[in-house]
């Protein structure tokens, strides 16, 4: 095995996976990325605090993939959240679990994670480093002879040719393009036969329907609702119901609790032209408490005031009512309870691929075998986001990119030792 080369195009946390799980076990193994650095979309996503995974069940950990959770547990069969934490440990990268069980470093940071990443593929124990070959654009230009994959890159100093045994791509989704996961893959893969499901946005926001009115854009966008409560009902009830926040744009609304909705919400306007949820602005009161102090005497105070003495509901939660609902609301007691603890919002839009946080849609795994190779083009694997599954925020995202590189280095070893 010692002969036998890999070309990992895409210098991102599955690629880095991959790279790492092949040059441990004895392969010589060549990163090519656009961008002049490793890893510029993961420590941009790290900047607020790097989520690495999350410490949930597992069986409740793998229900986040919904569609994808058979695909993608198979992934995490060989490297699920423990081990990504236990692989951070071997980097001198202490964790902990917040209170919502997700997984930190201690220090909150990607950058030092990284550069101990870094560190160990390029002067690793085994003495088989990983080189790297930065500002290298692939062009989509690919041929096999001989046993040998030939791939074109753009770089520097003009166009360049590299061949390997193998090749494993790991080139990203389509969000964040100034950061290298541009999609201009698709196209490409598209003419070898392969099958993608269009890239569509993950973890997105999304436009109101009429948008905000100037008052409330003005005073509110960029301001979070917070301790709310959203749900969304299907044609088979409710499908989504979860307490949390969330913050309103200058058109309509982005954020936790709407990222984690996103998937049901980009999906209805997709079918229907448009979406909807309920916002319970008090999740902590019931509809009879809530009906019971909107109907309290309030006597010489406005209806303003009263709402903040009896039910702390000021802000822009108060002013959230404020804008959508009209007079004979306002003075109906019984409707305007109703409206607190369940305020439609209509949607018309999700917003652009490249503001949304990760990608749905991809390479069909009906184009892959079990082991993530293409099933039209031997000897290339794919791995990471540029597959067709989504996660929500949470550190789903990342264990899986990071599994589905050990995913593909395996299934590449178990190519070669076939031989």
């Amino acid at each position: 095995m010692q002969m036998h080369t890999v070309m990992v195009v895409g210098a991102g946390p599955a690629g880095l996976m991959a790279a790492e799980v092949l040059a441990t076990a004895g392969l010589t193994v060549h990163v090519f990325d656009a961008m002049p650095s490793v890893g510029r979309k993961f420590l941009l996503a790290g900047k607020g605090g790097l989520n690495l995974t999350h410490a949930e069940p597992a069986d409740l950990f793998v229900s986040r993939y919904g569609e994808r959770q058979a695909e993608v547990a198979a992934w995490l069969a060989n490297f699920d959240a423990q081990k990504v934490q236990a692989w951070a440990a071997s980097l001198g990268i202490t964790c902990f679990v917040g209170s919502s069980g997700r997984v930190f470093p201690q220090d909150m940071k990607a950058a030092p994670l990284l550069r101990a990443w870094l560190q160990r593929l390029r002067h690793p124990a085994t003495g088989r480093s990983v080189q790297f070959h930065m500002r290298h654009r692939w062009t989509g230009g690919l041929r096999q002879d001989r046993g040998l994959t030939t791939l074109e890159f753009d770089t520097p100093s003009g166009r360049r040719q590299s061949s390997a045994h193998v090749v494993v791509l790991a080139l990203g989704g389509g969000s964040w393009a100034r950061l290298g996961s541009d999609g201009a893959w698709v196209p490409w893969l598209e003419s070898k036969g392969v099958r993608i499901a269009p890239l569509l946005p993950a973890n997105c926001g999304f436009d109101r329907r009429g948008g905000w009115s100037p008052h409330f854009t003005h005073r509110f966008a960029g301001l979070p609702f917070k301790s709310v409560a959203i749900r969304l009902t299907g044609p088979q009830g409710v499908c989504f119901e979860r307490k949390g926040e969330f913050v309103a744009t200058s058109s309509g609304v982005e954020g936790s609790l709407i990222y984690a909705a996103s998937r049901w919400l980009r999906d209805a306007i997709l079918m229907h032209g448009q979406a909807s949820f309920t916002l319970d602005l008090l999740p902590d009161l019931s509809a009879q408490r809530v009906l019971a102090e909107v109907s309290h005497p309030r006597g010489s105070r406005s209806l303003s005031s009263h709402l903040k003495s009896r039910l702390h509901l000021d802000g822009i939660k108060s002013a959230i009512l404020y804008e959508l609902l009209d007079q004979s609301q306002w003075k109906d007691p019984l409707q305007l309870a109703l409206a607190i603890k369940g305020l439609p919002i209509e949607l018309c839009a999700f917003r652009p691929l490249d503001e949304a946080i990760s990608t749905a849609g991809g390479v069909a795994f009906q184009s892959l075998n079990e082991s993530l190779m293409l099933s039209s083009v031997p000897a290339v694997w794919c791995a990471g986001e540029m597959l067709d599954w989504e996660a929500p925020t949470g550190g789903y995202l990342l264990t899986a990119c990071l599994a589905s590189g050990v995913h593909a280095a395996r299934g590449v070893l178990n190519f070669f030792q076939a031989k």
